[in-house]
């Protein structure tokens, strides 16, 4: 079974440009640095299924021409990975079904705190239709995709990374276990944040991520999750090895 990966986006939580900035990377006319909230789209044969659903999620969905969805899956949850929730009820009316979300227990009971109304006992007419199922340390099947969580930490807060077939996708991270990183060897890819030169109290720098690819040995890397201080993408794509690239919005991979 042979999978593909679309990066509906690869920006930091604000996005770039930034609102009121006049950086080179904010002003750039490169559209691959255009950057939207990070997220991704997997899909087999049968199955299409997001990770995160951010601000950005309806422009993704209609600038991929996405007409039919079989899953939401979050790695946790900050505004910049759910605040595009309330969107699936377009899938809802196309689909003809709920949408199954994959959540953990913590990221559910903050939809539950933002999105009070979805899971209201009175329901208002036009509202999202979800159907919750809860992520745990074990894999699970969405469709045909067999999906192994990854435990990582964003500062002190649980985050699930996700390992699908050959490819594995880590954002909002500084820190894996030598447990969990076990579980990323022999990668054929390895998507992971890095934010900045500079150090971050939640994030993998731009060299921290190179280390820690250095160490994984996966065949390819992408990075995802930058931030504008990082610099212009055809740069600091002269800056990396063969073997690692800067994600952009949009970029397809197959598997």
């Amino acid at each position: 079974m042979s999978i593909k990966l679309t990066f509906l986006g690869t920006g930091t939580s604000q996005g770039i440009p930034l609102i009121g900035c006049t950086c080179d990377v904010c002003l750039s006319k490169d559209t691959k640095d255009k950057r939207l909230r990070t997220s991704v789209l997997i899909e087999s044969s049968a199955t299409r299924v997001v990770i995160d659903t951010g601000p950005d999620f309806r422009y993704q969905m209609l600038r991929e021409k996405i007409n039919k969805l079989d899953a939401v899956v979050f790695t946790h949850e900050h505004k910049d990975h759910i605040a595009g929730l309330d969107e699936v009820r377009a899938f809802n009316y196309i689909n003809k079904m709920k949408m199954p979300v994959y959540a953990t227990e913590r990221v559910q009971t903050a939809l539950k705190r933002e999105y009070a109304y979805i899971f209201s006992e009175e329901k208002y007419p036009g509202i999202p239709e979800i159907e919750v199922f809860t992520i745990h340390d074990e894999p699970f099947y969405v469709g045909d995709l067999f999906i192994e969580p990854i435990n990582v930490l964003h500062y002190k807060l649980p985050v699930k990374g996700f390992k699908i077939k050959g490819l594995a996708y880590i954002t909002d991270a500084n820190f894996i276990s030598e447990e969990e990183k076990s579980k990323l060897k022999d990668l054929d890819v390895l998507i992971l944040n890095a934010l900045r030169r500079e150090p971050h109290v939640s994030h993998f720098t731009f060299s921290q991520a190179q280390e820690l690819v250095a160490e994984l040995k996966p065949k390819k890397a992408y990075f995802v999750h930058m931030a504008h201080q990082l610099g212009l993408h055809e740069e600091l794509n002269k800056e990396l090895p063969k073997n690692i690239e800067l994600a952009f919005d949009g970029l397809q991979i197959v598997l």
